[in-house]
């Protein structure tokens, strides 16, 4: 199937910060986006967030989906999942409906997990009944 013009595909990548960049501020992007390189700030988008294994970040990240393999400090809230992968480091909080946290993964954090929107949705449909 075609893609529709204007649309994104999850899986791809439409943004990129090398391992030789630097950023400080706010980044709010569609479509996936992966990051070696370090990013000091906020990071807001309804997509998935990767963090390369160089990748450095120090902010309050809102996401659809997290996937970390390099280091985060701050606060990580997403929408559907965070992956913590083997060499992955968090230092901070995490609120997610599912966390998945693989062997060997370092995590100091506070870790919440939430409802995903669909249970809520599913809840109060089933509450009218």
């Amino acid at each position: 199937m075609k893609e529709r013009k204007g649309e994104m595909d999850e899986g791809k990548i439409s943004g990129f910060f090398d391992r030789d960049s630097e950023f400080n501020g706010e980044l709010i992007f569609r479509g996936s986006f992966r990051i070696d390189g370090n990013f000091k700030g906020k990071i807001n988008s309804e997509s998935m967030l990767v963090v390369g294994d160089t990748g450095r970040v120090e902010a309050e990240i809102k996401a659809g989906r997290v996937v970390v393999n390099g280091e985060v400090k701050g606060s990580i809230q997403a929408l559907e999942t965070v992956e913590i992968h083997g060499k992955g480091r968090v230092i901070g909080s995490i609120n997610t409906p599912r966390i998945i946290v693989e062997d060997g993964a370092y995590l100091e954090v506070t870790c919440q997990t939430t409802e995903s929107a669909e249970s809520r949705d599913s809840k109060s449909k089933e509450d009218v009944f």
